[in-house]
C-alpha cells in the first residue's frame, strides 16, 4: 500500500489501537518473537534451513490480460505479496506495488489498468486502488476504513466496479457500484448476511449475485442495476443447497457456462440458457471440475479436474465439442485467458513454488514464461505425496496425502497429522514449504482430508455440520489407528498440527483424546466457539450460521458451551505449540491466549509465538522463518525416539 493510503487508513479509524493494547496486556513478553538472522547456509547443505526453502519463490497467482500480451501476477520475492506484470513480447517483468502487500486484484477491461486491494498488517479491512500498467499512476478508489469489503467484477464497458461491503451496519455484505469515471459509490442492494457480486452479463446492466449458503454452497440471482429497485431475479435456489461457481458468459450474453453440484455429488460443467432459464450438463466425471474459462471469443473452453488433490488440464474446441487433456507437471493449476488464443496457467506443485506457462489454444503445448526459483535447492530433494484412503470407525472413507522422508534402513519416522483450515477446504499436492521442511528433517506428514473437506462430494463436505462437529475430530484418532496398522511411520510418535479451523481441531483432539498424540501445534485456532461465532468477522458470520448453527439461538449456545476446546483444556497432557497474530480479525488472539494461560497454569509445557504485526496468517518472511524454525525444533524435541531422548 502506498504511504498516502496508509495515512488515510489510519485517519479513517482502522482498529489498530486494540492490538497494541492486547500486546501491552499480555503478561509473557517472551512470547513476542524477536527478529532472527536468516542463516540460509550453503547450497546443497542438508537438511536445508527453512529460510532457503521460503526464499524459493514463484508466482502466487496469475491472470492473463485482455489482449493476451501481458500477465499480471503476485509474488512475495520482496518479502510480502506484491503485484507484478510480465510482458510476453519482450519478456520484461515489472513490480507495480510496494508496501504492506496486495490481497486481491483484477484486470480492468481496457487492459491498461489493474485494480488491487490492500490492508494494514493483516486486519483484512481493504482499500481499493487502480494502477496503470506501467505502475506510474495510482488512483485511490476506496480508502480503508472499519468496513470489510469484497472485490467484485468490472462492468464490460469499464465504467463500474461492483463490490460488497459491510459499511452500513458492520455485519451484512451489501452490494455497491463504484463509478470509475466520475467517482463515488451507490448501494444497489441491501442484504442480510452475505451477498457478493459475481459477473456482469455482456451488453447489459445485469449483475449476477451469489448469496452465501453455508461454507460450501450459494444461491445465484440476477440484479438489474439500471432499475435501481433492488429486486433479485432467482436463477438457482434449490431446496438442497448446491454450489454455482466459475460463471463464464458467452460474448453475446445469451448464456453462460458454470460449475455446479446441484444434480450430483461432484462439481459438473454445465450451461445456462439465460433467455429460456434452462440448464444443460456439458461434462460430468467422478471428481470435481473447476476453474472453467471461456476463451478466444467463445471458441475454446478450458478447465481443470481435481482428482484426489491433483489437477488435470483440459481444453475443448467449441465447434467439435472434443475435450483434450493437456500434459502438465504434477500439482495444482490456476487458469486464465483473455480475448486471444493465449491462456495463462499457474502451476504450484510439491517441487514448484509457482511456474507460469502460456498455452496457445490453437497449438496446446504449455510454454514456460515465468519460472520459479528454488534458491539454490535441488528439485529432486522435494518429496511428492502418496494418496492414501482408509476407513473411519463408522465406515466413512477418509483421504490424505502422505509425505515420507528418507530414513536409514530399519528406522521409521515420526509423523505429523496436518489438518487444513476451512473447514470446507482440501489438502492438495501443492507447494508447501513447511511440509517439505519437516520432511527434510525426518518427520513424515499426513496432509489429511477429514470429513467436511471439499473435493469428495457434497455429502462428504457436510458430514461435520452442526451437531456432527466432533465426528471430524474423531477422524484424527482413526487416522492415527490406521497409520499404526500401515507401518510406514511410527504412530507412537505423532503430533497433531493445523491452522485456523485446523487449529481448532488440534485444540479439540488434544483435549478429547489426551492419550492419542505426543504433541499438538495449533495456529490461530478457536478455543471458545460461543465467543468465536458471536464475534466472528462478517464474512464468516454469513456462512457460519449454516455450517455451525445460528449462535443467536440458545440451543447452539448451549451446544458450543459444552463442546468448545476451552472446556476440555484441563484434559490436555501433552506439550503444546501455539501461534497467533495480534491483528487477527477472524479468530481473535484471545482464543490462543486463553488456551496458553490455562495450560501454563497447570504446568503443561507451552511454546507460544504471538506476532504483533500479523493477522490470520503469517505473511512476512522474517516472521515465517521464526515460526517454522521454532515449530520444527518443538516437534523434533517432543517426537524424538526414546534412544535419542536418552
Amino acid at each position: 500500500m502506498t504511504s498516502s493510503l496508509l495515512t488515510a487508513s489510519l485517519l479513517a479509524g482502522i482498529a489498530l489501537s486494540s492490538p497494541v493494547l492486547a500486546e501491552q496486556d499480555w503478561p509473557y513478553p517472551q512470547d513476542t518473537p524477536a527478529a532472527q538472522p536468516l542463516s540460509i547456509g550453503y547450497a546443497g547443505q542438508q537438511p536445508s534451513d527453512i529460510s532457503r526453502i521460503l526464499l524459493s519463490r514463484g508466482a502466487q497467482s496469475a491472470q492473463m490480460g485482455p489482449d493476451g500480451s501481458v500477465i499480471a501476477f503476485t509474488s512475495s520475492v520482496t518479502g510480502s505479496p506484491q503485484l507484478w506484470v510480465k510482458h510476453l513480447k519482450d519478456g520484461r517483468q515489472q513490480q507495480l506495488t510496494f508496501g504492506n502487500g496486495v490481497r486481491n486484484y483484477r484486470w480492468h477491461p481496457d487492459g491498461r489498468h489493474l485494480i488491487y486491494t490492500a490492508d494494514n498488517e493483516g486486519n483484512e479491512r481493504e482499500a481499493f486502488v487502480m494502477i496503470t500498467l506501467d505502475g506510474k499512476h495510482e488512483k485511490p478508489l476506496l480508502p480503508a476504513n472499519d468496513s470489510f469489503r469484497a472485490l467484485g467484477p468490472v462492468s464490460p464497458d469499464g465504467r463500474y466496479l461492483a463490490y460488497a461491503s459491510t459499511e452500513r451496519n458492520g455485519r451484512d455484505f451489501d452490494l455497491y457500484l463504484l463509478d470509475l469515471e466520475q467517482g463515488g459509490s451507490k448501494r444497489i442492494y441491501e442484504a442480510e448476511f452475505g451477498y457478493y457480486p459475481v459477473s456482469w452479463r455482456p451488453g447489459s446492466a445485469t449483475l449476477l449475485v451469489a448469496e452465501v449458503r453455508g461454507e460450501d454452497a450459494n444461491n445465484l440471482y440476477a440484479l438489474d442495476t439500471d432499475k435501481g429497485d433492488g429486486t433479485l431475479k432467482t436463477l438457482f435456489k434449490p431446496d438442497v443447497a448446491a454450489r454455482y461457481n466459475n460463471i463464464q458468459w458467452q460474448a453475446d450474453g445469451t448464456g453462460f457456462y458454470f460449475t455446479t453440484n446441484q444434480d450430483g455429488e461432484m462439481m459438473a460443467l454445465a450451461y445456462y440458457d439465460y433467455a429460456n432459464s434452462q440448464t444443460a450438463t456439458v461434462r460430468s466425471v467422478q471428481h470435481n471440475i473447476e476453474d472453467v474459462q471461456l476463451c478466444q471469443q467463445d471458441r475454446t473452453l478450458m478447465w481443470r479436474e481435481n482428482d484426489q488433490g491433483i489437477d488435470r488440464l483440459y481444453i475443448q474446441d467449441q465447434q467439435t465439442r472434443q475435450a483434450t487433456p493437456i500434459d502438465t507437471p504434477t500439482g495444482t493449476l490456476s487458469l486464465s485467458c483473455g480475448n486471444t488464443a493465449s491462456a495463462a496457467i499457474l502451476l504450484r506443485g510439491p517441487d514448484t513454488p509457482g511456474d507460469v506457462y502460456v498455452l496457445n489454444l490453437n497449438d496446446p503445448t504449455p510454454r514456460l514464461v515465468l519460472p520459479s526459483t528454488l534458491a539454490g535447492l535441488s528439485a529432486e530433494q522435494f518429496v511428492f505425496p502418496t494418496v492414501v484412503q482408509f476407513p473411519a470407525r463408522d465406515g466413512v472413507m477418509l483421504q490424505g496425502l502422505l509425505y515420507l522422508p528418507e530414513t536409514p534402513q530399519g528406522e521409521v519416522p515420526p509423523v505429523v497429522i496436518d489438518i487444513h483450515g476451512g473447514p470446507t477446504a482440501q489438502s492438495k499436492a501443492s507447494w508447501q514449504p513447511l511440509t517439505q521442511y519437516l520432511v527434510s528433517r525426518g518427520i513424515a506428514v499426513l496432509d489429511i482430508n477429514v470429513r467436511g473437506s471439499t473435493g469428495f462430494g457434497k455429502t462428504y463436505a457436510r458430514l461435520d455440520n452442526q451437531t456432527k462437529r466432533l465426528d471430524s475430530v474423531r477422524d484424527l484418532v482413526d487416522a492415527l489407528a490406521w497409520l499404526k496398522k500401515d507401518g510406514r511411520v511410527d504412530a507412537q510418535r505423532a503430533a497433531a498440527m493445523g491452522g485456523s479451523y485446523g487449529g481448532y481441531m488440534v485444540n479439540a483432539v488434544m483435549g478429547a483424546y489426551p492419550q492419542a498424540f505426543k504433541a499438538g501445534a495449533s495456529f490461530v485456532g478457536v478455543a471458545d466457539w460461543v465467543k468465536a461465532l458471536q464475534n466472528a468477522s462478517p464474512g464468516l458470520k454469513a456462512s457460519d450460521r449454516i455450517e455451525y448453527g445460528d449462535i443467536r439461538e440458545p440451543r447452539w449456545q448451549a451446544f458450543y458451551a459444552a463442546n468448545s476446546p476451552i472446556n476440555t483444556v484441563n484434559n490436555i497432557i501433552a506439550p503444546m505449540f501455539y501461534q497467533h497474530g495480534v491483528n487477527d480479525p477472524r479468530d481473535p488472539v484471545e482464543e490462543s491466549d486463553t488456551m496458553v494461560k490455562s495450560l501454563r497454569a497447570k504446568g503443561i509445557p507451552v511454546t507460544y509465538l504471538r506476532f504483533a504485526d500479523e493477522g490470520h496468517s503469517v505473511t512476512k518472511l522474517e516472521n515465517r522463518v521464526i515460526f517454522y524454525r521454532e515449530l520444527a525444533a518443538f516437534l523434533e524435541r517432543h517426537l524424538a525416539s526414546p534412544e535419542k531422548e536418552n
